[in-house]
């Protein structure tokens, strides 16, 4: 088992062969396994981006005045950039496995105009989650880059930058509880 334990990569792929078992074992037809997969991979996508948008939120921006100045390369120059890559990716891989789910459901268009009262909550939670997607491929991420120093640019256009992509993070933060509660209500019924 500590074989397995010990790379990140084989704990996933034992994770997804336990799910194929189980599928298997348990008989599930189909077209219920088909949507059971679409909407658990929408989840943990969602879980990689909004977990990660808390994290920034809640932990690595209120930590970073309190670290010592000689120690804050190591969260410029390796755990944000690569936080950042799964943020970025998460939230993609949310939006395309969400859009996916939706057609695969058959409410992707009265959701998308938010006409039938029956896919309202999920077609508000889709709008707030591609306004959020926006922000982290439009707004965040660029500014991200100068703030790091990804990208080269002045130290006042660095400082400039990270509060733009701070308050924008700030942004998807407030839109990220209405928007998994109007997801979850849509499950059931709507509010």
């Amino acid at each position: 088992m500590g074989f397995i334990l010990q790379s990140l990569g084989k704990t996933v792929l034992a994770s997804l062969a336990l799910l194929v078992l189980l599928i298997v074992v348990l008989g599930q037809n189909f077209a219920n396994a088909y949507l059971a997969l679409l909407t658990s991979t929408h989840v943990i996508c969602g879980v990689m981006w909004i977990g990660l948008l808390w994290y920034f939120n809640f932990v690595q921006i209120p930590s970073m005045p309190k670290i010592p100045a000689e120690q804050k390369p190591a969260i410029s120059k390796v755990i944000a950039p690569t936080a950042l890559f799964w943020f970025r990716y998460g939230a993609l891989a949310t939006v395309i496995s969400g859009l996916w789910l939706m057609f695969a459901m058959g409410y992707s268009h009265t959701a998308f105009l938010l006409t039938d009262p029956g896919s309202r909550f999920i077609g508000i939670g889709m709008w707030m989650g591609l306004i959020m997607a926006f922000n982290v491929w439009l707004i965040i991420w660029p500014n991200q880059k100068k703030a790091l120093g990804i990208v080269a640019t002045e130290a006042s256009e660095q400082a400039k930058a990270g509060r733009i992509a701070m308050l924008t993070s700030r942004v998807n933060t407030m839109l990220s509880i209405p928007m998994l509660v109007c997801m979850v209500a849509q499950r059931f019924g709507g509010l």
